[in-house]
């Protein structure tokens, strides 16, 4: 059971602290089986006083502590991360690594042979509990090492199932989805404010136009399209926003943006 294993999160940033903050409060995981490592001491010492956690400068104490290590450091550190704690490992502990284009078979090459690795694209909404991660195990995590992974991941959002090969496709949409969600909200707001709004109801109409058309997409279970087709009367004032934004090859842009963080996430990868 997930309740009798410490996690050690090696790199305490937003993402690990959304992970903290939520698998507490939904009494996933007690505090007191929570480790974090990180090389600020003023970070440390927030995420000691905020969750009532231990905290370390030290990864290799953190490794030697716990059951379940998530990676939750930068790309580029992941190899040296690994190379500094890997002879504290053994094959019984669970790797999870939420750093984007770094492969299980990277980090499984780095490792004692049969290492169990679950690699992990969450995303920044997890912040408020409203996250989705993509889960890919590797050659030797089990079902249940996919269980307590999504029991981990289910606490500050949703979760998929995916093979590996997916995951780059799976950053350059849901891991850096929320940018461009939050510029075209910041884009609303502009073309509020141009007409005349102020920019505080400019804002709140932008956002919650954003989160009830999500929610009408994920509760109807409908296409978009058809849920476009519903606010286009013919001859109104929808159709003649339809047609500027297509004009300006608002789709192009969009699927380009995904296909471009796809292809630096892979790059990511190929300077491991």
């Amino acid at each position: 059971m997930i309740q009798d294993k410490k996690i050690g999160f090696i790199g305490s940033g937003n993402m690990a602290e959304a992970i903290m903050r939520g698998i507490i409060e939904k009494g996933v995981v007690s505090a007191v089986n929570i480790i974090a490592s990180d090389i600020l001491d003023d970070r440390r010492k927030l995420l000691s006083d905020s969750f009532n956690i231990t905290t370390t400068s030290d990864n290799a104490e953190l490794v030697s502590q716990v059951n379940i290590i998530f990676l939750a450091v930068k790309p580029q550190i992941v190899e040296t991360v690994l190379n500094d704690t890997k002879s504290s490992m053994d094959v019984s502990q669970l790797i999870v690594s939420i750093a984007a284009g770094i492969t299980l078979t990277q980090i499984e090459g780095s490792l004692p042979p049969k290492s169990k690795v679950i690699r992990v694209m969450p995303n920044t909404p997890a912040l408020i509990g409203e996250g989705v991660a993509a889960i890919s195990p590797g050659s030797h995590a089990t079902k249940e090492d996919v269980a307590l992974v999504r029991d981990i991941f289910d606490a500050v959002g949703k979760t998929v199932i995916t093979e590996e090969k997916y995951m780059d496709a799976v950053t350059g949409l849901s891991g850096s989805g929320p940018a461009y969600v939050f510029l075209m909200i910041e884009a609303l707001m502009d073309g509020g404010v141009k007409a005349g709004l102020n920019r505080e109801t400019a804002r709140t109409l932008a956002v919650q136009t954003f989160l009830g058309s999500a929610k009408m997409l994920f509760e109807t279970g409908e296409h978009p399209a058809k849920l476009k087709d519903m606010v286009t009367s013919p001859g109104g004032t929808t159709i003649e926003g339809l047609h500027a934004l297509e004009d300006g090859n608002i789709r192009a842009v969009i699927m380009n943006a995904v296909e471009v963080a796809t292809e630096r996430s892979r790059e990511l990868g190929k300077k491991f």
